[in-house]
């Protein structure tokens, strides 16, 4: 199992993903090959500082970063050998197992897309977060790759969520929920409304009608269903509840729970390779659990689940 990992990307390249990759080599015991993709000038200085040797991962050079306010398709075809550009390419050409960044998340979900492919019938791939609720977690999606969405998309995100709940984190029959401002199936906007009746009559979708904001941390459902947009602010809102919380209730491990680097990254979900796309604050810690989650992905074979569930 090859992981490949983004050495360029993120606010603290390349201290943090060369420090993670470290982490995750002398701490797990794990059949996975690290490829450390980035400035081989830079990454031969990190390892020196680890004390770590380069004859324990494979290094490919991607001299090219990609700046955070770049435009991310035009970074995308400007740059060949931009460290996300060379990850994605490897990735498609099975030289990789799975691709992990916390860089450019748009040039991230525009280079998946272009590079990579959709699976058979899927629309729109779906980027999510795990929720903690009452000891477990939940998967909010979509959380920013679609901010504008068709009733069928939302229902794709379900399934694809679904998916990824039963398959990778071993809930064995997720409950889908549709994220609206009530419970009764007629509320919310045209889009809710249809894509509730989408929902309701999906066959193998263990769907449980519409949820409200409070139910994420009941954990009402295993899965919560939304546009992007509603999404991404709800993403943020709870990372700035962590940092609010954690200086006034420091040892409460339920809002550890809360603190995005315990998680690393999640998957691109709906794309033609395992792709984990990881915070722009990233530090060590976060790294060494999004290449744990890339294993994690790759050991559930998630993708081969997709491509059956997806093929017409």
């Amino acid at each position: 199992m090859r992981i490949g990992l983004d050495i360029m990307g993120g606010d603290n390249y390349p201290q943090a993903p060369v420090a993670g990759a470290v982490r995750y080599a002398q701490q797990t015991d794990s059949e996975a090959v690290l490829v450390l993709i980035g400035d081989l000038d830079l990454i031969h200085r990190e390892l020196h500082q680890h004390g770590a040797s380069a004859s324990d991962f494979v290094l490919v050079s991607a001299p090219e970063p990609i700046g955070m306010d770049e435009h991310p398709s035009k970074a995308v075809l400007s740059k060949p050998q931009s460290s996300i550009n060379v990850g994605l390419r490897m990735l498609r050409e099975k030289q990789l197992d799975a691709f992990v960044s916390a860089g450019h998340t748009g040039a991230m979900l525009a280079g998946s897309v272009l590079m990579l492919g959709c699976i058979g019938s899927v629309q729109r791939p779906t980027v999510g977060t795990l929720v903690p609720a009452n000891g477990k977690f939940s998967f909010l999606c979509d959380v920013g790759a679609n901010t504008d969405c068709k009733p069928d998309h939302l229902l794709q995100f379900a399934q694809l969520g679904s998916m990824f709940m039963r398959e990778v984190m071993q809930v064995q029959q997720p409950r889908v929920a549709l994220l609206n401002v009530g419970e009764e199936r007629k509320k919310g906007n045209q889009q809710a409304q249809q894509a509730y009746d989408l929902l309701e009559q999906q066959p193998g979708l263990h769907f449980i009608g519409n949820a409200q904001g409070w139910d994420l941390l009941r954990h009402t459902a295993d899965v919560y269903v939304v546009d992007g947009f509603v999404g991404n602010i709800i993403l943020k809102y709870s990372e700035s509840l962590y940092d609010y919380l954690k200086p006034r209730l420091p040892d409460d491990p339920e809002i550890e729970k809360f603190n995005f680097e315990l998680v690393g990254g999640l998957p691109f979900l709906g794309v033609a390779g395992n792709v984990i796309i990881g915070h722009g604050i990233s530090g060590p810690r976060a790294f060494h659990n999004m290449i744990q989650r890339a294993v994690d992905l790759c050991r559930s074979q998630l993708l081969q689940t997709f491509e059956r569930a997806f093929a017409h």
